[in-house]
C-alpha cells in the first residue's frame, strides 16, 4: 500500500500452482496470462464464496441469513479457506462474488487489488471503501456486486 491506496498484489495458491498477481493500472493476471472478472450479470447465475467468522461472533445471525438467501437463490456456495484465494477467483472468474465479516487487512489487501484490476468492485457491506481495515468485504463482478451488497444490507439490517 501506499498512503491508503493498494498498488500491488500477489496470492499465490500452492494447491493448484498458480500466482495471481496485480499492480495499480497494470491489469491481472494469473501465470502471467491477463485474467478477468465473469460477466454473469445476475445473483440467481452466479456461484457465491464466503468464508466462516473464526472469533467475533456478534453477526453470525444476519451472516447466517444471508447465507441462507445465497443457498436458496444462486447456483451455490464455497468455502475454500483463504479469502486470498477466494478474492483470486473472483478475479478469474471461478466465482462471480465472495463476502465476509471478520477479516484482516493481510487476508484481503492482496487480493482486492487483484479483483479491482481484473474488472472486479471491491467495497465493505456498506458500498464504501473501508474493506482493507473495517473487517467486511464484498468482491464481485460488476454485474452482480450491486444485488450482492443489497442482500447483504437487507439481512444486516435486521440485525
Amino acid at each position: 500500500m501506499e498512503k491508503d491506496e493498494l498498488i500491488l498484489g500477489v496470492v499465490h495458491e500452492l494447491n493448484l500452482d498458480e500466482c495471481f498477481f496485480a499492480y495499480k493500472n497494470g491489469g491481472a493476471f494469473m501465470n502471467g496470462k491477463p485474467i478477468s472478472v465473469s460477466k454473469i450479470s445476475v445473483l440467481s447465475d452466479s456461484l457465491i464464496a464466503t468464508g466462516f467468522p473464526y472469533h467475533n461472533y456478534d453477526r453470525m445471525i444476519p451472516y447466517m441469513q444471508v447465507f441462507d438467501w445465497c443457498m436458496r437463490n444462486t447456483h451455490g456456495l464455497r468455502r475454500l479457506g483463504s479469502a486470498a484465494a477466494d478474492l483470486a477467483y473472483v478475479a478469474c472468474g471461478r466465482f462471480e462474488a465472495f463476502y465476509e465479516y471478520g477479516l484482516n487487512p493481510w487476508d484481503v489487501a492482496g487480493g482486492a487489488i487483484i479483483v479491482k484490476e481484473a474488472g472486479g468492485i471491491v467495497t465493505d457491506f456498506i458500498g464504501e471503501n473501508n474493506f482493507i481495515f473495517g473487517g467486511e468485504l464484498i468482491a464481485a463482478n460488476s454485474g452482480v456486486h450491486k444485488e450482492m451488497q443489497m442482500v447483504i444490507k437487507n439481512e444486516f439490517s435486521k440485525a
